[in-house]
């Protein structure tokens, strides 16, 4: 006999989540298997007049410790790892009164589900934790030539079609793929676990890791068609979209970067990304009036951008945007008079956003490498008052240190190095992803003095610290009267003596934001 042969008999069933259970247990006794249980299982079924077996039977032993104990049983264990193609492991089955498990039927505790309750306690937490279910699924799986496995109710109507059309048998095709789905469910459930015993020790970075991450969508290609892509994890309970076309890949990456840079705004606030990097970010007292002041720092780059806004976006802000090429908008929520009109374009996405949710989950930053991924706390903070300090004689007057909170929320956000002009309510210039911090400062007054800007009186804030005095002599000759920076320079004296004979107020932070 070889597995395709090999007819479902005896059937073990013991699932929490009881989705499709009764049904598909209906048609299994129908067609004559023999199905064995376990408590609350059991009792579901036996309330339906499904006919069913305690596993008691198969051991010989009764359920105890409230259940902790009752399928860790060699009886089942031999049932579900038997291979029945050698005639050892036959002829020791007979000697020890071990039957065949067939099919095996079981998914888990909901311990993900428990740990999302805020009120669960750890007791419960523990309780929640299954050790029967895995061992039982890890055994079938790795036997999968002679024991079907069931751990996903998606997958109950395929294998109950098998039997019928196929004459009790499922083919050995079909018992791999199931048996994989397994092992990738208990990595998954031990992933969470794990995590959280990681959480209630404190320990960030753990000497192992399984990060337990569920698909939400295979997505149309990567950064580039010839890369094939996917979505991982929990970015659907942040983001919902709403309308237009599916999301791409790169979507995604600038949704996730638009977002959060509105999360460092309390204000009315509005940011345009173009390629992860914000192309125009302002605050005002009004959507429209914030957008109007982002749109203007790049007229240019903002087409086909990604604009996030921190509130409701209304019929005047819609009726602003709406003729702008955009890819993705992005609100907590919209009017019926601005989805009406928005909606008027098909492809454009309009994404609501929890920004709340949004800030609770920006723990970590993932980023891949050869053979791994390096993991990091994401850049939350802003600045330490205690480390803010003037290096110069002028200090910075009431309006120059607003703009210089502006701009250094704005900076995190924007790739280094970076250098950008704002005043105390929009960017001037941004100059990102340079490899000279003077270019950076080259390019972000060039693109000012094109969008129409006059630079004086304006602020500067760099990501890091300025290595030399050209950058701040490039700052001083565009007409900017104030510096945020890090400091912590070998020639910290160089630039800030440069800055004293500008008359520049500049200020250190001693906090650096890289963003590569």
């Amino acid at each position: 006999m070889t597995p395709n042969e090999h007819k479902i008999k005896r059937a073990l069933v013991s699932v929490s989540d009881k989705t499709g259970i009764v049904d598909l247990c209906r048609e299994l006794s129908d067609l004559g298997i023999e199905i064995f249980s376990t408590g609350g299982t059991k009792a579901l079924l036996a309330e339906n007049n499904i006919p069913v077996k305690s596993v008691s039977e198969i051991t010989g032993f009764p359920e105890i410790m409230d259940g902790r104990l009752k399928t860790l049983h060699p009886k089942i264990h031999g049932g579900l790892l038997a291979d029945l193609g050698k005639e050892s492991h036959i002829s020791q089955m007979t000697e020890h009164d071990i039957s065949s498990i067939d099919l095996l039927i079981v998914n888990l505790y909901p311990f993900e589900q428990t740990l999302a309750n805020p009120n669960s306690t750890h007791a419960e937490l523990i309780e929640k934790i299954d050790i029967g279910g895995p061992t039982m699924l890890r055994s079938a799986a790795k036997n999968y030539k002679w024991t079907a496995v069931l751990v996903n109710p998606a997958h109950y109507a395929e294998v109950m079609q098998s039997l019928k059309e196929k004459d009790l048998t499922i083919s050995e095709e079909l018992r791999l793929k199931l048996s994989g789905e397994v092992f990738s469910t208990t990595a998954y459930y031990d992933g969470v676990i794990a995590g959280y015993f990681n959480k209630v020790n404190n320990i960030k970075f753990p000497e192992l890791t399984g990060l337990p991450l569920k698909k939400i969508q295979t997505l149309r290609y990567g950064e580039n068609p010839h890369q094939d892509a996917a979505l991982y994890g929990e970015f659907d309970t942040v983001f919902n979209k709403i309308h237009g076309k599916e999301l791409s890949y790169n979507n995604i990456i600038d949704i996730n970067g638009a977002a959060g840079m509105i999360t460092e705004f309390d204000e009315t606030a509005v940011a345009i990304i173009k390629h992860t990097n914000p192309c125009g970010v302002a605050t005002g007292k009004t959507l429209k009036e914030a957008y109007l002041k982002a749109f203007s720092t790049d007229t240019v780059s903002a087409y086909g951008g990604i604009i996030a806004f921190s509130g409701e976006v209304d019929i005047d802000t819609a009726e602003t945007v709406h003729d702008l090429f955009t890819e993705v908008l992005i609100a907590p929520s919209f009017t019926d008079k601005a989805l009406e009109l928005l909606t008027q374009k098909k492809n454009r996405r309009l994404i609501t956003a929890d920004y709340e949710l949004l800030k609770s989950k920006m723990k970590f930053d993932f980023h891949s490498v050869v053979g791994g991924f390096l993991i990091q706390e994401t850049d939350m903070k802003f600045i330490d008052d205690a480390g803010l300090v003037c290096a110069t004689d002028r200090k910075a007057t009431e309006e120059e240190m607003k703009a210089m909170m502006f701009a250094w929320k704005v900076c995190k956000h924007v790739k280094s190095n970076t250098i950008i002009y704002t005043n105390a309510d929009m960017t001037l210039g941004i100059g990102a992803g340079q490899m000279s911090r003077v270019d950076s400062s080259r390019f972000a007054v060039e693109k000012a003095l094109m969008m129409g800007f006059d630079l004086k009186g304006s602020v500067v804030a760099s990501d890091a610290y300025f290595p030399f005095a050209d950058g701040l002599l490039e700052a001083a000759k565009a007409g900017a009267t104030a510096i945020i920076q890090p400091g912590g320079s070998v020639r910290d004296a160089e630039v800030i003596k440069a800055a004293n004979e500008n008359n520049i107020a500049m200020y250190f932070t001693a906090m650096r934001h890289f963003r590569h």
